[in-house]
């Protein structure tokens, strides 16, 4: 599989929505980190944040909401949080 920003972009976007857990963001990052290919114009910003998603996991690094902030910004995306009743 071909990665690019919006693929990991579209993961992050389903961790924060709770659509998929930690474990399987993280099994995913080293997953693809192992098998598959990057899109070479964006293999810098795709090599760091998929390699710091793949750490998630480890408590020395965890993953804060202003740590997928940054990841999603380094991707060229922006998160936004909406609070409804």
């Amino acid at each position: 599989m071909t990665v690019t920003k919006q693929t990991v972009a579209s993961k992050l976007a389903a961790y924060l929505h709770h659509e998929i857990s930690l474990a399987q963001l993280v099994d995913w990052a080293e997953n693809a980190l192992m098998e598959d290919e990057f899109v070479e114009s964006e293999m810098e910003a795709l090599r760091h944040v998929v390699s710091r998603l793949g750490v998630a996991d480890v408590r020395a690094f965890g993953l804060t909401w202003e740590d997928c902030e940054q990841l999603l910004q380094r991707l060229g995306y922006r998160a936004r949080v909406e609070v409804f009743a």
